[in-house]
């Protein structure tokens, strides 16, 4: 039989992974593998678990929120040999199932890990750290790792919006040189995301609907920091209607940014705590994370990325 290592994190979302664990463990047996199972005791065991595994696994699946994801994917791009990625969402947002069209049921995820196939995804190395979908600094990024797991558990999204409303009126401001491409962007910013998901933060669409997953490219969005009440009605305004509004925010694609200021930044990665930094370079290891998706899914995204690449060049 073929050899798999699912690694779960029992404290994960509302818990919904613990009365199905049989069934899940059957659908992976069912699949044709051998089940070693891991449920984590920590925060940063998965990557512990990750780097120092010495079995050969044809597999490894994952469950939790994108924390977890994030720790096995970091863990396996330390790693030289290139394992398969399955992974049940059973956090509070799951943005990047939500991107890749994983199914939010368990046991259909379980199905998809085990029956579907590999989509070759893009992965962001942030410094000497991993990212699966997102870097961030500023307005907001601190809510997801400040919010206590009991309170996400119980309001889901609203956890995130009533932390995120505290903020509103103490906005941070960072004086941070971005270069790209050959070109510099200077300016005084309150947000700044370095993404490659269409679901950011639970909210799908703010970044837009033209992302390629595969494509060595990331979506880089900077929100100035307002110099008035005005300014700042404009942005939230352009961010609920989710369209760029140029005046307020720098939007481009680029494979390599790197990022200067006087000040250290708090970085979240995934969600997580990515610490303070006051150099940063972010590189997009392109198609690097072989993850299991839904065989119609990835002939979606394939046919997907043919129109926006033909749209990108008509622009």
């Amino acid at each position: 039989m073929k050899k798999m290592l699912f690694v779960y994190n029992p404290n994960a979302g509302t818990g919904l992974l613990k009365p199905k664990l049989a069934d899940v463990v059957d659908i992976f047996v069912k699949g044709g593998y051998d089940v070693t199972i891991y449920p984590t005791q920590c925060q940063h065991d998965a990557l512990t678990k990750m780097i120092t595994y010495t079995e050969d696994y044809d597999i490894i699946v994952c469950s939790g929120g994108d924390g977890t994801l994030d720790e096995v994917v970091t863990g396996l791009s330390k790693r030289a040999k290139k394992v398969p990625v399955g992974y049940i969402p059973a956090g509070t947002t799951n943005d990047f199932a939500n991107s890749l069209n994983i199914p939010g049921n368990i046991l259909e995820a379980a199905d998809t890990a085990v029956n579907g196939t590999v989509f070759p995804c893009d992965v962001g190395k942030f410094n000497d750290d991993y990212f699966v979908y997102i870097a961030a600094f500023g307005l907001f990024t601190d809510v997801s790792y400040e919010t206590k797991q009991s309170m996400k558990n119980v309001l889901g999204h609203l956890a995130y919006i009533l932390e995120g409303s505290k903020q509103i009126f103490n906005i941070p401001s960072y004086h941070v040189r971005v270069t790209h491409d050959r070109e510099a962007v200077e300016d005084d910013f309150m947000f700044g995301m370095v993404t490659n998901s269409r679901s950011v933060g639970g909210f799908k669409g703010i970044i837009g609907k033209d992302v390629i997953f595969d494509d060595g490219l990331f979506e880089v969005t900077l929100i100035k920091t307002p110099k008035s009440p005005i300014a700042l009605n404009e942005i939230i305004a352009s961010l609920v209607i989710k369209q760029i509004d140029s005046n307020h925010v720098y939007s481009f694609r680029s494979g390599e940014v790197h990022f200067e200021s006087v000040e250290e930044i708090p970085w979240t990665l995934d969600g997580e705590f990515g610490g303070q930094h006051n150099e940063v370079t972010i590189y997009n290891r392109k198609q690097a994370l072989p993850i299991m998706v839904k065989v119609d899914t990835k002939i979606s995204l394939e046919e997907e990325k043919v129109e926006i690449l033909e749209k990108i060049k008509e622009e």
